[in-house]
């Protein structure tokens, strides 16, 4: 009888691959790092692609910024609309009005130009005095004043004639103030295109034009509010002057006079 020959149960050991390449490639295939994997650091792990989260990072401080921003900008928005509100409420209540000046007299006691005889000098000397009025049209308004530059100068060139002060005081409601005696004086000596500028003035037969201007800074106050101090001009134009003969004043005419306020703005170094 002939023997049967079985085989073996044990799996057939496969030969060794060159290197151990052959086995930690298929070890890898399989999935899971063998023994070689772990015992040398140097070996290559597999690439595992991350999430890009960068977006989702910034995303949420864009957010908050423009939440921000529309919040600040909706405040604005809404304190401009109050103030408006209250100015128009207060406006309409109040009907708040410019102060208003006039300039009662004008007398000229000295208005001199005297050249050197080789021309090579000129002297201004003036004098004038003026009556000042102030009234104050609004009810519930009252004005602070505070001391007064003014100047006399002439209405076509400008050209400056005197200066003088006028001191600070408070205007109440419906209240009228009237300044008698203000000087303007000047005693100068001037260029030759300021002389040849106020010598033709001076000879006219009709008079020489005039000009008051005052500057000041004003404070308004109603009830307990109190505004900041703003810079007005006010010009009375209009004026007609004679050079004054002897020691006897000349009178100016001041029937055409007209005195208006402006506002006096400062940015920087501007004036407007």
């Amino acid at each position: 009888m002939a023997d049967k020959v079985f085989p073996s149960s044990k799996p057939t050991a496969a030969p060794p691959a060159a290197n151990g390449g052959a086995a930690a490639a298929t070890a890898r295939t399989n999935g899971g790092a063998t023994k070689a994997d772990l015992i040398n650091p140097t070996a290559r792990l597999p690439y595992r692609p991350q999430p890009h989260n960068r977006r989702r990072q910034y995303r949420p401080r864009r957010n908050y910024c423009c939440c921000c921003c529309f919040w600040i900008i909706l405040i604005i928005l809404i304190v401009a609309l109050l103030a408006a509100i209250t100015g128009t409420v207060l406006y309409v209540l109040y009907r708040p009005h410019r102060p208003s000046f006039t300039l009662a007299s004008l007398r000229i006691h000295r208005l001199k130009l005297k050249t050197a005889a080789d021309g090579s000098s000129s002297h201004l000397s003036t004098l004038f005095n003026l009556t000042l009025s102030s009234k104050n049209p609004n009810s519930h308004l009252s004005f602070s004043y505070d001391p007064f530059v003014v100047s006399c100068v002439t209405s076509n060139g400008d050209v400056l004639l005197g200066n003088g002060t006028l001191p600070a005081f408070v205007s109440d409601s419906k209240d009228e103030s009237t300044f008698r005696g203000v000087a303007v004086a000047a005693s100068v000596d001037l260029d030759a295109e300021t002389v040849n500028d106020l010598r033709p003035e001076l000879k006219k037969g009709s008079g020489v034009l005039l000009k008051v201007e005052m500057d000041t800074k004003v404070t308004a106050k109603m009830g307990g509010l109190k505004s900041k101090k703003v810079g007005i001009r006010v010009t009375c134009d209009g004026i007609k002057g004679a050079v004054p003969a002897g020691k006897s004043p000349a009178v100016a005419n001041v029937a055409g006079a007209k005195c208006k306020v402006d506002l006096r703005i400062k940015i920087w170094k501007w004036t407007f």
